[in-house]
């Protein structure tokens, strides 16, 4: 059986064009049109991203699940930095229990606010690896925060199955270090949380990067993961050829990848098409060629 990855669908958010207009407005229509396309694309979750919603949010996140859960039944992710927005979605949330919270970091105020929320509605938790001090620097530093995020959640009586520890993905463009102190924490997941899961705002790595070029990193990027046992992805559902991944449909491509990890080079002369497309982008993920936007041509 080919390894699958469970597709968490971002595009109805804030910050896109039709949807943020659609939630500024109260206009359904958009968002029910994006929520039936990406529940037709094969989401397993559909994240609704309101952003900080400072002004409005403990009234906007309520009426953007009641407006999607009127056209589907896909489970939903909630996501917000607004802890009042999340617990107002979260009280009139129809399947709590299948149900994601995008996110709670390592950061106490969060904690505090969040977890007693996440334990009461008994949903799924994305633990964001993203602590007081921001970003980790290295897996180490990762592995720290999901033992402090791990402990506050178990205290809480959320289970390991529940908890979806999330790296993070930073842009490609910043270097490839936090790249692979992300992969690596990976490998060591297991060991820390056992039977936890784990997700990724997979286009970060993409983030800066000119348009047409993002989903060749962010393809490329879901196969490195999937080889530390990705369980989940916040992805663009969109692309079909990221969603044929997902659904473990290329298992050709991931095993040549996952070998080029290992340190088994295929001949790049023998490569055409896709595989090369991967063959050339996984050498700029790994740090193996320097970054630039002509990566494909060269």
């Amino acid at each position: 059986m080919s390894q699958m990855v469970a597709a968490i669908a971002e595009s109805i958010n804030i910050m896109g064009r039709k949807s943020g207009e659609g939630m500024k407005t109260r206009n359904p229509a958009p968002i029910q049109q994006m929520a039936r396309e990406e529940t037709e694309a094969g989401a397993s979750w559909l994240d609704l991203n309101i952003g900080p919603a400072r002004k409005d949010g403990t009234e906007l996140m309520p009426w953007v699940v009641q407006t999607v859960e009127a056209v589907s039944n896909v489970p939903l992710c909630l996501d917000t930095t607004n802890a009042e927005a999340m617990a107002a979605g979260f009280k009139i949330l129809g399947n709590k229990t299948a149900a994601i919270m995008n996110s709670i970091s390592a950061q106490p105020e969060r904690m505090e606010k969040l977890i007693p929320i996440a334990a009461e509605a008994g949903c799924n938790v994305i633990a964001l690896l993203w602590g007081p001090d921001g970003m980790p620097r290295d897996s180490n530093e990762r592995a720290a925060m999901a033992v402090d995020l791990m402990m506050a959640l178990t205290e809480a009586g959320i289970p390991n199955e529940k908890m979806l520890f999330d790296p993070i993905a930073t842009p490609v463009t910043l270097g490839t270090d936090q790249i692979s102190a992300g992969l690596e924490f990976l490998s060591m997941l297991q060991d820390i949380a056992p039977g936890a899961g784990s997700t990724v705002g997979l286009s970060n790595v993409s983030n800066g990067v000119a348009g047409h070029l993002r989903k060749y990193l962010d393809r490329t990027y879901l196969v490195m993961l999937m080889k530390y046992g990705l369980s989940t992805a916040i992805v663009n559902t969109y692309d079909t050829e990221l969603m044929a991944i997902c659904r473990g449909e290329r298992p050709e491509l991931v095993s040549m990848v996952h070998d080029m990890m290992d340190g088994n080079e295929p001949d790049p002369a023998n490569l055409a098409g896709i595989a090369l497309e991967h063959y050339k982008t996984y050498k700029v993920l790994s740090g193996q060629t320097v970054f630039s936007e002509s990566w494909l041509d060269l």
